[in-house]
């Protein structure tokens, strides 16, 4: 079976002969926007069950129900790999949301450091960019964005277990090869556009568990070493090996 092109995202358990309601805003785009009536196809997945082909059962402005046909892909789920990152300008702490969830993040924690420009944030508004970024990839799988918390609560209570790979502008030189690096949990660390300040990079160096890289020559934006870092993690370390 072709799997459809629209895909959604649902709350709803999937499985075989599997009825699954719709919001009324999912009900406006599949009816409204894409204009899709009784019989039509869509992909399902809701992070759990994999990727599954359902067709609409009912049509309505308010509502609406799909019934689940057959799975047309597994579940995949990313490593085990979150991004920390101080907001930055709407727009682009948008897109680096948007990125982590396309590039395999399992997690994606906004923090509040010394020179963060954004006091807070709509972690409601980023969790949908997480959302519409798994719809549109083809992934499975829907990273959980935390609200914003300081930066030194979340050191304070950090598992060990779990190594930070630090992008240290003052750093900046040739890039570090990540193939040394022993597997296993794993957290990017992305500072505010104005840097970390002399106490953050201070406490940094001092945490066992803080690694500092290079991500090259240049001084990187915040969203582009964002980018940068989530790949260079990935191809050594991650699921695209």
């Amino acid at each position: 079976m072709e799997r459809a092109r629209i895909r959604l995202h649902v709350e709803h358990p999937l499985g075989p002969g599997q009825a699954v309601p719709l919001t009324e805003a999912q009900a406006h785009y599949l009816f409204g926007v894409m204009r899709l009536g009784a019989g039509a196809r869509v992909a399902l997945f809701n992070g759990r069950d994999g990727e599954w082909t359902a067709e609409v059962a009912r049509a309505a402005k308010r509502g609406g129900d799909l019934a689940c046909i057959e799975q047309a892909a597994p579940q995949l789920n990313p490593p085990d790999l979150w991004l920390v990152f101080a907001p930055i300008k709407k727009a682009r702490t948008d897109f680096i949301v948007e990125k982590a969830a396309e590039l395999g993040a399992a997690r994606i924690i906004p923090v509040q450091t010394d020179f963060t420009n954004s006091e807070r944030i709509r972690q409601d508004r980023l969790q949908a960019h997480a959302v519409e970024a798994a719809e549109q990839c083809g992934g499975t799988f829907v990273p959980e964005v935390s609200d914003l918390v300081p930066l030194a609560k979340v050191l304070a209570g950090w598992d060990g277990a779990r190594r930070i790979l630090w992008a240290d502008e003052s750093l900046a030189g040739p890039a570090e090869t990540l193939a040394g690096l022993a597997p296993g949990p794993w957290a990017i660390l992305i500072g505010p556009e104005g840097g970390f300040s002399e106490p953050e990079r201070a406490r940094l160096r001092g945490l066992p568990f803080v690694t500092p890289v290079s991500l090259g020559p240049r001084i990187l934006r915040a969203d582009t070493a964002a980018c940068a870092a989530l790949t260079l993690w990935q191809a050594a370390l991650g699921d695209w090996r």
